[in-house]
C-alpha cells in the first residue's frame, strides 16, 4: 500500500490529505539531510530520491505528470534560490576572482554546450541542434552541492577555489537559461539567425544586470526608510521586491534571473537595518524551496522510463565530465593564475543539479518531438554526476592540496540589530597561530576606548574577558566599536604589530 492509498483510507478532504503528504514529504527531506551531512551524499540527491519513491512508480504512490507546474515551482524556487546566493555573498571574496568567476558563468556554459553537442553528435548521429539543446539544458553547474558536501567532511578550499566556485554557481544559471530558451525558438521556427540571437543575448544579460543593481541599491534604501511598524513585515517587503524584479526584469526583455543574483549580490553588501535576520531568514526559505523543487522534480520522472535511457546517459556524462568540462575549464582559465592543481578541480567539480532538470521541463512544454527523451537523459546525467562527483570531491581536492581545516561552525551567542543611524557593529574575530595580540594581554594592546571585547570564545567555551586575560590562538572574540575602528583593529589584532596603528 502506497502513501496514496494510505491518506485517501483517511475521512479527510483533498486539501487535507495533501497538506499532510506535502508536510511529510518536507519533514523527511529536512531528516534526510542529516544523512547528506554524516555520509558526504549532496543533499539534492536524497531530496530527488525522496520525490521519486513517493511518485507513482515508487512506494508512495502519488501520481504527478505536470511539467507546467513543475516548471512554475522550480522557476519560482530558482528565483529565491539565487537571491539567497547573491545575499549571503561577500563582495570582498567575489572581487578578486570576478574575471575567472563571469568567464566561466558565461563563456564557460556557452563552450560546454557548444562542445559537448559536437561530441554528441558525432557519438551518437543525432542532429547537432538537438544535441546542442542537450548541452544548453545540462551547461550549468550546481556548486552549492560542492560546498555542502566539503562542510559535511569540514573541509575548507584554500586559497581563490572557494569563491570562484562561489561566484560561478552563483552567476551560470542565468546564462543556461537564456540559451535553452534560444535554442528551443531556433528548433521551432527553423532558423539560426546567429547575429539576433548574440544580440539579444547580450541585450538581455545587460538589462538583467543594471536592474539588478537598481534594484539591489533600492532594498536597502525601502528597508531604511520606511519603518514598518512591525519588524515582521520586513521579510515579506524583500521577499516582494525580489519577486517583482524577476517579473519585471522578464516583462521588459532581461533577464530575470541575473538580475535577481545582482540584486541579492548589491543588497547583501550594503548596510540596512535587520540585515541579519533578513540574510537568515532568505537562507531558510531558500532551503523550503530547494527541497519543494527537488521533490517535485523527483516525482515528475518515471524512474521506471530512466533503464531506457541508461546507454545514453551515461555517454553523455562521461563525455560532460571527463571531456568536455575539462576542455573548457582549461582553455578558459588558461590567461589566469590559477595553478594546474585548481584548473583540475574546477574541471572535476561541475556538477549537476535541479536546473538542467528544469530545463529539461522547457522542450516537454514547447511540445518537441524529443522531449520526454531528453528529460529522462538529463535526469538521468543529474542522478550519476551527483552520485560519482558528489562523494570524490573532498578526496581529490584533499589530494590535490587544495583544503585547510574549517572550523566547527558554532552559533554566536551575541547578535547586534542594525538600526538606522548607528554606527556601531558586533564583530567576531578569530585569532590565527602567530598573530601579534597572542599571548598579550587584552590592557596591554592600547585597544581605542570604543573598541570593546565583550566575549571570548576558547575550546567551545565562553569566557567574559577583564584587562587582564591573555589572548591565545584560536580566540574567537566577539568585539564592539565604531565600524572604521573594527575594520582597522581587526587587521591588527590579526596580522600586524599591535598598538602602533
Amino acid at each position: 500500500m502506497g502513501l496514496a492509498d494510505l491518506l485517501g483510507g483517511l475521512s479527510a478532504g483533498p486539501f487535507e490529505l495533501a497538506l499532510v503528504a506535502s508536510a511529510l514529504l518536507v519533514l523527511l527531506a529536512v531528516l534526510t539531510s542529516k544523512v547528506s551531512d554524516r555520509v558526504g551524499v549532496p543533499a539534492l540527491l536524497l531530496f530527488l530520491v525522496l520525490g521519486m519513491l513517493a511518485g507513482s512508480d515508487g512506494p508512495g504512490g502519488i501520481y504527478f505528470d505536470d511539467p507546467a507546474l513543475a516548471q512554475a515551482v522550480g522557476t519560482v524556487a530558482l528565483v529565491l534560490i539565487l537571491f539567497a546566493g547573491g545575499l549571503g555573498t561577500e563582495w570582498g571574496r567575489a572581487r578578486p576572482v570576478l574575471g575567472v568567476g563571469i568567464t566561466l558563468a558565461t563563456a564557460g556554459v556557452i563552450m560546454t554546450a557548444l562542445l559537448l553537442a559536437v561530441f554528441v553528435s558525432a557519438a551518437l548521429k543525432i542532429p547537432f541542434i538537438d544535441a546542442l539543446l542537450l548541452g544548453s539544458i545540462i551547461s550549468s553547474t550546481d556548486t552549492p552541492a560542492v560546498f555542502a558536501v566539503m562542510r559535511a567532511k569540514r573541509t575548507g578550499w584554500r586559497g581563490k577555489l572557494g569563491a570562484i566556485l562561489e561566484l560561478e554557481a552563483g552567476s551560470n544559471d542565468p546564462t543556461a537559461i537564456l540559451l535553452t530558451t534560444s535554442v528551443i525558438g531556433v528548433i521551432q521556427s527553423g532558423e539560426s539567425p546567429l547575429l539576433s540571437l548574440a544580440l539579444s543575448f547580450l541585450l538581455q544579460m545587460a538589462l538583467g544586470a543594471a536592474i539588478g543593481y537598481l534594484a539591489g541599491r533600492l532594498l536597502p534604501w525601502l528597508v531604511n526608510r520606511l519603518n514598518l511598524g512591525q519588524d515582521g513585515l520586513y521579510a515579506p517587503l524583500t521577499t516582494a521586491l525580489t519577486l517583482l524584479t524577476y517579473a519585471g526584469t522578464a516583462l521588459v526583455g532581461g533577464n530575470g534571473f541575473l538580475a535577481v543574483y545582482v540584486a541579492g549580490l548589491v543588497a547583501g553588501n550594503s548596510e540596512f537595518i535587520h540585515r541579519r535576520s533578513l540574510v537568515r531568514f532568505h537562507d531558510g526559505l531558500a532551503w523550503v524551496m530547494q527541497i519543494g523543487m527537488f521533490l517535485v522534480l523527483g516525482l515528475l520522472v518515471f524512474p521506471s522510463r530512466l533503464p531506457a535511457v541508461m546507454g545514453t546517459g551515461l555517454l553523455v556524462t562521461v563525455i560532460l565530465m571527463l571531456v568536455v568540462r575539462p576542455l573548457a575549464v582549461f582553455l578558459l582559465t588558461a590567461p589566469s593564475h590559477l595553478k594546474v592543481s585548481e584548473k583540475t578541480m574546477l574541471s572535476w567539480v561541475g556538477l549537476k543539479g535541479a536546473v538542467p532538470i528544469i530545463l529539461a521541463t522547457y522542450p516537454l512544454l514547447a511540445g518537441l518531438p524529443q522531449a520526454e527523451l531528453i528529460f529522462n537523459v538529463v535526469f538521468f546525467v543529474v542522478l550519476v554526476s551527483v552520485v560519482v562527483q558528489g562523494p570524490t570531491i573532498p578526496y581529490l581536492a584533499r589530494w590535490l592540496k587544495l583544503t585547510e581545516p574549517m572550523g566547527l561552525q558554532e552559533a554566536a551567542p551575541l547578535e547586534m540589530n542594525e538600526v538606522a543611524g548607528l554606527n556601531t557593529a558586533l564583530q567576531e574575530i578569530v585569532l590565527p597561530e602567530g598573530a601579534a595580540s597572542v599571548g598579550e594581554k587584552i590592557v596591554d594592546l592600547c585597544l581605542p576606548d570604543d573598541f570593546l571585547v565583550v566575549l571570548i570564545e576558547r575550546n567551545r567555551e565562553y569566557i567574559v574577558p577583564y584587562g587582564g586575560t591573555v589572548l591565545e590562538a584560536g580566540d574567537r572574540m566577539f568585539v564592539i566599536s565604531n565600524k572604521l575602528t573594527l575594520e582597522r583593529m581587526g587587521s591588527q589584532l590579526t596580522q600586524c604589530p599591535v598598538g602602533l596603528g
